[in-house]
């Protein structure tokens, strides 16, 4: 089944029409800037313009990058703070008139790798994170999603989150090396290994695909891999999601 899958990020807003079945794109990703306002209003109506582009008529999937209860917003992440106790389902519902399934974005992007990607046949304990203007983070227990893990949300230091100081947007606000920014995000692991204790640990997001550069400076016992889908798997995720798991997610 076509389904259209979104991703929803603190930059942009991306879209593209998905085999729900195989995880296959079948479109090209479709961008548009996050409105610089990251308010409610003006980024439904970016989601809107996302449908429109494709004359899509049917169930959305939509990967959105805060903590999520029954569709509502419960942390404004890396948005405005009018987003929070927002029924972000219904908004999007409403704006474009077609039944909408939401997910927290890193939820997506591990539903999509587990499914459909290096974490297919994965058991035990597996953690997702997707590096990107935060951090997000998705949690599996024998490849079924445990909702709402938000790792990048541990305070730290003088920062609120941890996130702030060791996102992607960090290395790239202060003009990090890989090594500097590589450091910074193995402390956030740290975290991880030692709060959750998972099985295995899966980077997602632009910035796995640089793996690379940054992989000497992983220094935690958890086996650590990139997730290969990269940007497409919060698309392809929330898809999917859409399909299969319309109930329980929202």
């Amino acid at each position: 089944m076509t389904v259209l899958g979104i991703d929803i990020g603190g930059s942009g807003m991306k879209g593209a029409l998905v085999d729900s079945v195989t995880g296959e794109m079948l479109t090209e990703r479709f961008r548009i800037p996050t409105p610089e306002s990251r308010k409610p209003k003006p980024m439904a109506k970016v989601v809107r313009q996302i449908v429109e582009h494709f004359d899509y008529q049917g169930p959305i999937g939509c990967g959105f990058p805060t903590t999520l209860r029954h569709g509502v917003c419960k942390s404004r992440g890396n948005l405005h703070k009018k987003w929070v106790n927002v029924n972000v389902k219904e908004l999007f519902t409403e704006a474009t008139g077609l039944p909408v399934t939401v997910i927290n974005d890193a939820d997506a992007a591990g539903y999509a790798t587990m499914n459909y990607g290096v974490g297919r046949g994965k058991k035990g304990f597996v953690v997702m994170i997707t590096i990107g203007t935060g951090l997000g983070s998705g949690a599996f227990w024998d490849g079924e999603l445990i909702p709402n893990f938000e790792l990048g949300q541990i305070p730290y230091k003088e920062f609120d989150k941890i996130e702030t100081w060791a996102a992607a947007s960090a290395k790239e606000n202060e003009n990090l090396t890989y090594e500097e920014w590589g450091k910074r995000f193995n402390t956030f692991l740290q975290y991880v290994e030692i709060l959750v204790s998972p099985d295995l640990i899966i980077l997602g997001g632009g910035t796995s695909k640089d793996f690379d550069e940054y992989k000497d400076f992983i220094t935690i016992e958890t086996p650590v891999i990139p997730a290969g889908l990269q940007n497409h798997a919060g698309i392809i995720g929330a898809a999917a999601a859409a399909i299969h798991h319309p109930i329980t997610l929202d």
